[in-house]
């Protein structure tokens, strides 16, 4: 097996190869994802619609957030594992933010803290960096500020607004962050953020001319289905193989096919006599 990838590993990728980036909650998922050589893992606040059914990402918690990291981080050998701050994890005070992406290290056993917005975070991210602790950024759509936001909508779609996602990468990266998540913005404007932009960025919804791409494991193999963003492609279907599965095993119960004798266990025939005829 390859050995770990570290955040170097990651920021000298830049323009030398496509970085690939999943979301991953829990120890079977994550285990999966590792083997086949994804090179980041975010333990994504996603968590809150894809396994917990909340309508957004805004009700999950750091106890919820530290819970699935524990889990995600026993399965990886190779891949750097990112926790997602949750809403409110980092917004109230730079104190606050660097308490909080340090128990994604000391109990989650994560390399890295993902947070979003672009200059009025600054502060809090390079408090955390300077504490030792390595910070993803992420710009564009940034669900956490949905209500503000008007929605779930591609952002920069004028000249004002992508000048501003332009200048908030530099500021994230002047600030310590060793890469940058574009979220739902032109393809055009990740590219001119990309090429000028001196760490990766990894899209999600912004075109093909990013450093690397990250998608929601749940989304990539149908496992969610409330809704599908554009910028997803589905690689497969599980879900429908999960429910024939699931249809197959109540009508052989219900027609007595299963347990077969094949999945049973059986005594010895000469102790069955002896239990018979005690």
């Amino acid at each position: 097996m390859d050995k770990p990838l570290t955040i170097p590993d990651i920021m000298a990728a830049k323009g030398q190869r496509k970085l690939t980036m999943l979301t991953a909650y829990d120890y079977p998922t994550a285990l999966l994802v590792d083997r086949c050589g994804i090179d980041m893992i975010l333990v994504g606040d996603s968590l809150a619609m894809v396994v917990l059914g909340h309508k957004d990402t805004l009700a999950v918690t750091m106890d919820q957030m530290i819970h699935h990291t524990k889990a995600v981080t026993s399965a990886v050998k190779r891949a750097v594992v990112i926790g997602d701050m949750p809403f409110m994890s980092y917004q109230a005070s730079v104190e606050q933010a660097v308490l909080n992406a340090g128990r994604f290290l000391k109990e989650g056993g994560a390399q890295a803290i993902k947070l979003e917005g672009g200059a009025q975070v600054i502060p809090q991210i390079k408090a955390i960096v300077n504490a030792g602790i390595p910070v993803q950024g992420h710009l564009g759509l940034t669900p956490q500020s949905v209500a503000q936001l008007g929605g779930f909508k591609v952002q920069g779609k004028s000249a004002e607004a992508a000048k501003r996602l332009v200048d908030d990468a530099y500021a994230l990266a002047e600030a310590g962050c060793f890469s940058i998540v574009l979220e739902a913005i032109p393809m055009e404007i990740a590219e001119i953020i990309t090429e000028k932009c001196p760490v990766p960025t990894i899209g999600i919804g912004a075109g093909k001319h990013c450093d690397g791409q990250v998608l929601v494991f749940h989304d990539l193999v149908g496992l969610f289905d409330k809704f599908v963003p554009k910028f997803v492609k589905r690689y497969a279907n599980i879900s429908k193989e999960i429910e024939s599965a699931i249809k197959n095993f109540k009508q052989e119960v219900e027609n007595g096919e299963f347990p077969s004798e094949k999945h049973s266990f059986t005594i010895p025939k000469q102790e069955l006599e002896k239990l018979k005829n005690g």
